[in-house]
């Protein structure tokens, strides 16, 4: 299993802005190809101008065949197009991890 941990930092006063945007446009095709996420969280202490969503493959190769797919989906192509032009996006951090043997693996569902 692999889980992707991905942070994004907004611009101040465009958080509500880019995930309204997300939600109308870039919803609907992002879990068409990767399925729900794991969580889909704002920040409600530290920077609250950050969100993460969290995604679970069950390895690298489906993590790149899920997101090939993704990425050469027009309906996609036309989200990240609008997304740059509302120009919210301040920084991304994504963070590949593996589960520890002793506790369950979380569950995409």
């Amino acid at each position: 299993m692999l889980v992707d941990v991905r942070t994004y930092t907004c611009r101040p006063a465009t958080l509500k802005k880019h995930l309204a945007l997300y939600e109308r446009m870039g919803k609907g095709p992002q879990t068409r190809f990767l399925g729900q996420p794991l969580a889909f969280m704002v920040t409600e202490s530290g920077n609250v101008n950050q969100y993460v969503h969290i995604w679970v493959y069950e390895n690298a190769a489906d993590r790149e065949a899920r997101r090939a797919a993704l990425w050469a989906d027009p309906e996609w192509l036309a989200y990240v197009e609008e997304s740059g032009k509302l120009g919210a996006l301040e920084k991304q951090e994504n963070r590949l991890m593996s589960p520890v043997g002793f506790f369950p693996p979380p569950r995409n569902g």
